[in-house]
């Protein structure tokens, strides 16, 4: 915060109109990476989850998140602030949730950025060691990125969203066309397979659970225009729009994109395939041969560059959104106030210090430990992302429902009630299932299952007990380099 002599405090702010509905729909689609959605999740969807019926949970995932952005872009209406769920959930359920909600959402950005530093990096390892020859270790592939990200992200958002743009439409480009050359030809071997892929057997058989935890996870940053309503355009209709847009497009990508691969290989046998490539350590693969089958050997070639610059992007979309959570805390006196210092770009460099430590703290145990970084870091802590962003998802809803009958600003009772409660029963019903079979994901293993899990109650109830320790704080200086 800046002072002068005899004038009121002047508040740290993010840097105004930078963003329009097209900027942000850009770094949500970024932070939903589609082609690490589609070459990363897909697999062990299909491997480990129900098989063929993996395309139906995005469907599911994607009716139970946009029931419940009625509520969020409602609340949308009257908030406008970088920290999105801590304030949302603040403002309907109180100063002590909504902390602890702030805990839970840095955890969540965190943990899947920290996910796909292990997928990232297994991905340049085998891509410079194919063509260089040259064997790198994939966490020091990691740790170089992280810098980079570190320096992109004290750069404007503006500048950041057009890089990201670049990386989204190429990897969108190819899997669409992918998909759409699929479906003119009829599918695979066994045809389109449309009932077995979308119909509530096909659905709900093996572990569903396993599939519709990878679908969430694909949804994961939509929430990220409420993070940047502060530096967007007429917030109050650039948000809303962008939102809707989001879920619908990612919703009908993945679940159009995904059917269109298991029809390649066929429904009896895509489980099967998928098992293959999981067992050979080279996952992306179940996805990038069928389309090397169709386009020739140049795509088996661009393919992982362009999966190495999706989870680029997604890395620093993320990094984006926990320092621009860590920015608000910050502001909000609930975290050491230099956090919220920001730099001749007015972007959260401090907080963009802070978020990169706690990604190497994060990735370097599983290198130490000399662990998998596909089977246990990507995959472990996408379960644990999931399991905080749906319970962020669950208490937002509800502080939706809380927020609009106590200030009675909002008279649509499908907008302010309806909605937000519909989508809290299919949040509940969601973190049921996911649970259910979070044991599946871990690969067996029941105790690991049980303490990652336990990871997001400690994380909730840590933040409430903080929040009754520490007593807000007038915000201190904002400027830096």
């Amino acid at each position: 915060m800046r002072k002068t002599p005899g004038a009121a405090p002047v508040v740290a702010r993010l840097k105004p109109n930078a963003l329009g509905v097209l900027g942000i729909l850009f770094l949500v689609l970024s932070a939903q990476a589609p082609l690490t959605g589609i070459a990363g999740a897909v697999p062990l969807s299909v491997g480990l989850g129900n098989g063929p019926g993996a395309p139906a949970a995005y469907l599911l995932a994607g009716a139970v998140v946009l029931l419940f952005s009625v509520g969020f872009v409602a609340m949308a209406h009257h908030v406008v602030d970088a920290g999105a769920f801590y304030t949302y959930i603040g403002r309907g359920l109180g100063r002590t949730a909504g902390v602890a909600g702030a805990g839970v959402a840095l955890l969540a950005y965190c943990t899947i950025q920290a996910a796909m530093y292990g997928l990232y990096g297994a991905t340049v390892r085998a891509l410079v060691e194919r063509h260089a020859g040259v064997d790198v270790p994939w966490w020091a592939w990691a740790l170089a990125t992280m810098a980079v990200v570190q320096v992109l992200g004290a750069a404007a958002i503006d500048m950041g969203a057009r890089v990201l743009a670049v990386f989204v439409l190429a990897e969108t480009g190819v899997l669409l066309a992918f998909a759409l050359t699929t479906l003119a030809r009829g599918g695979g071997p066994e045809g389109l397979g449309l009932a077995h892929s979308f119909s509530p057997h096909a659905a709900l058989q093996g572990a569903p659970g396993v599939a519709l935890m990878f679908a969430v996870a694909s949804m994961f940053g939509f929430e990220a225009t409420a993070i940047y309503g502060e530096e967007a355009r007429e917030p109050h209709r650039t948000v809303p729009r962008a939102t809707y847009l989001s879920i619908t497009l990612v919703t009908a990508f993945f679940a159009f994109v995904s059917w269109m691969v298991v029809s390649a290989y066929g429904a009896s046998r895509a489980g099967d395939a998928a098992g293959r490539a999981l067992a050979g350590g080279d996952s992306p693969s179940f996805v990038f041969q069928p389309i090397a089958d169709r386009f020739g050997g140049w795509a088996d070639d661009v393919l992982p560059v362009l999966l190495a610059t999706s989870l680029f992007a997604g890395m620093l979309a993320f990094h984006n959104s926990a320092d621009r959570y860590l920015f608000s805390l910050g502001r909000e006196g609930v975290l050491p106030r230099m956090l919220c210092v920001l730099n001749r770009r007015h972007a959260p460099w401090v907080a963009g210090c802070v978020q990169s430590t706690v990604a190497v703290l994060l990735v370097m145990p599983f290198a130490v430990a000399g662990r998998d970084p596909v089977l246990t870091l990507f995959s472990w802590f996408s379960g644990v992302a999931v399991l905080a962003i749906m319970l962020l998802y669950f208490l937002t809803s509800v502080s939706v429902v809380v927020f609009f009958r106590r200030a009675r600003l909002d008279a649509r009772i499908w907008h302010t009630v309806a909605a937000p409660a519909l989508g809290a029963l299919g949040i509940a019903g969601a973190l049921a299932l996911i649970l259910a079979n979070f044991t599946t994901l871990i690969g067996g293993d029941t105790a690991t299952a049980v303490r990652l899990a336990a990871i997001v109650p400690a994380v909730l109830v840590a933040g409430a007990v903080a929040a009754r320790l520490v007593r807000p704080r007038a915000p201190g200086p904002e400027n830096g380099p």
